[in-house]
C-alpha cells in the first residue's frame, strides 16, 4: 500500500454557467433516456489549467457537488481560446439542473447561469444515470 491512497483527490471550487447545445437538443428529441443524450449532456467543460489542478485527464469522470446535490459527469477540456479558470460550462440538462439550488432569492427563478460547485476526481466511477437523477 502506498501513502498516496490515503490522500483525498484535490477539490476545486468553480462557478458553473449553463448553456444550450443544438446537438444535445437534437438527441433530446430522440429520447431523454438515449445513450447519445447522456453522452452529450453529462459533461462539464473545464479550462485546461483547472483540469491540471484536479489531476485528471480529458474524458475522465468527476464528481460535481453543490448544496443541492451531487452528480458524476465526464470532464472535457473546453477548447475555448480564452482562458476561463474558475468557470466551468455545463449544457442545460438534468445533470446541471440537479445541482441548482431551489432558493430563488425572492425572484421565483433559479440561478441557472452562475452557481458554485465543488469538483473532484471520480476516477473509475460511472456517470450518474438519468434514472438516478429523477
Amino acid at each position: 500500500m502506498g501513502f498516496g491512497q490515503f490522500l483525498a483527490a484535490p477539490e476545486l471550487k468553480l462557478t458553473i454557467v449553463t448553456y444550450r447545445d443544438i446537438f444535445q437538443n437534437s438527441a433530446l428529441e430522440v429520447s431523454r433516456f438515449d445513450e447519445k443524450y447522456e453522452e452529450l449532456s453529462a459533461i462539464i467543460k473545464l479550462d485546461p489549467n483547472d483540469i491540471s489542478k484536479l489531476v485528471i485527464k480529458d474524458g475522465e469522470t468527476v464528481t460535481v457537488k453543490s448544496g443541492a446535490e451531487k452528480v458524476v459527469v465526464k470532464a472535457q477540456i473546453s477548447g475555448y481560446e480564452e482562458k476561463h479558470e474558475g468557470v466551468a460550462y455545463m449544457v442545460n440538462s438534468p445533470w446541471s439542473n440537479a445541482l441548482i439550488s431551489d432558493n430563488t432569492h425572492g425572484t421565483g427563478v433559479p440561478s441557472f447561469k452562475n452557481f458554485e460547485v465543488v469538483v473532484q476526481s471520480a476516477k473509475g466511477e460511472k456517470v450518474t444515470g438519468i434514472k438516478e437523477i429523477f
